[in-house]
């Protein structure tokens, strides 16, 4: 007996450690956020945006049409579709006649470098873009007019070689878009200035990855990452291996997100988790003590009295969603984190699942192909009906 008194007080203990991440998470998005951003006003060198590209985006206008409008002195935007049949090509063309005073370039094809069309489209651009400096952005993102002065104030540091964005979420209102995209600016965005605070970030995040030609050709180019699952940890990973520092822009960028059902937002979650796992298996396996609702629930089971599983469900429920509001909401300005916090529960259930469903041996799902990673190279899988 008295030896299941000390397991049970064990665990009890370790059930309040999501509450000192979320506690962590508040302090790190202050500090972040608090710091006087740099004068940038004079500097503004030239930029090259290389947008890869496959297929249609909801909101495909307006995303590409937000970085149109930035409020930058000279800067062109590079698109790269895989062939002449992509249906984002229109749209392209019609950008390109709306802001004929843009440079905006169309390249169709690349040559097949690796197994990853993005990195394989990355490499064709980095190659015919104009100017030294290099912003990379997702085909679903939608920047502010300021975006391109605020993600290259930090170059005005010669030791800072990459910068990265985090990102919020816009949905459609649907059930799996909200539950998906909530954990943006309420899961993720935590983690990552929790990092931040505790050490140099050493990584990048894929939907804003800014850096030079220089700093890029250090590292072999994007042609060194053609094979890679994470191409954006690596690439961060070798720039700050290089002795560069990784920032994080003081602007959140915003994703929008297709309507699309639970089973397809379990599948890009799941995506996302084993990224972690194969670029950072610590760390990953560290995400269950950012866990609350998993802890609170096993606190309020195993808790002596009735007043202490109380305790548990309601300091989850409290200092979560207050994390969430101070995070998410008031940091990173997401509407969608103040409206519906009743969702925190839900989707930390559903980042729970998630989270386990990682450790099995996975299919990667991407653009309607498949692939298993093999020392964290991509491997095109076999088509499920082969025999």
């Amino acid at each position: 007996m008295g030896g299941w008194t000390v397991v049970r007080d064990a665990f009890l203990l370790l059930a309040l450690a999501p509450l000192v991440y979320y506690a962590l998470a508040i302090f790190a998005a202050r500090r972040f956020f608090g710091r006087l951003p740099s004068d940038a006003s004079g500097f503004a060198p030239p930029i090259s945006i290389l947008k890869p590209i496959r297929g249609l985006d909801r909101e495909t206008y307006e995303n590409y049409l937000s970085f149109c409008r930035q409020d930058y002195p000279e800067f062109e935007i590079l698109f790269c579709v895989t062939d002449d049949q992509d249906a984002a090509i229109p749209v392209i063309e019609q950008i390109i006649r709306d802001f004929p005073q843009r440079s905006i370039r169309l390249l169709i094809g690349s040559e097949p470098l690796g197994v990853s069309d993005k990195v394989n489209k990355l490499c064709r651009m980095a190659r015919e873009a104009s100017h030294h400096m290099l912003v990379v952005s997702d085909s679903d993102v939608r920047v502010e007019p300021d975006f391109l002065r605020t993600v290259i104030a930090p170059f005005q540091n010669s030791k800072v070689g990459g910068v990265t964005c985090l990102y919020r979420g816009i949905t459609d209102g649907s059930f799996a878009a909200d539950i998906e995209a909530i954990g943006n600016s309420a899961d993720f965005a935590p983690g990552v200035l929790v990092a931040w605070l505790l050490g140099d970030i050493d990584f990048m995040l894929g939907a804003v990855m800014a850096t030079s030609k220089k700093h890029l050709a250090e590292i072999g180019g994007f042609e060194s990452l053609v094979d890679y699952f994470c191409d954006d940890y690596e690439l961060g990973n070798r720039i700050a291996a290089r002795g560069h520092r990784i920032e994080i822009s003081r602007l959140p960028v915003s994703i929008v997100y297709p309507r699309q059902t639970l089973v397809e937002a379990f599948r890009h979650q799941l995506r996302w988790n084993l990224s972690i796992r194969y670029s950072r298996p610590w760390g990953h396996f560290g995400l269950i003590f950012s866990q609350g609702l998993p802890w609170a629930l096993l606190g309020a089971t195993i808790a002596r009295f009735r007043s202490g599983a109380i305790a548990y469900l309601v300091a989850y429920f409290v200092v979560r969603t207050f994390m969430a509001i101070a995070v998410g909401g008031q940091e990173l300005g997401d509407l969608l984190v103040m409206r519906k916090t009743w969702m925190l529960p839900l989707r930390d259930a559903f980042a729970f699942a998630v989270w386990l469903a990682s450790f099995f041996p996975q299919r990667i799902h991407w653009r309607n192909q498949e692939f298993y990673v093999r020392d964290k190279r991509l491997v095109p899988a076999p088509p499920r009906h082969a025999s």
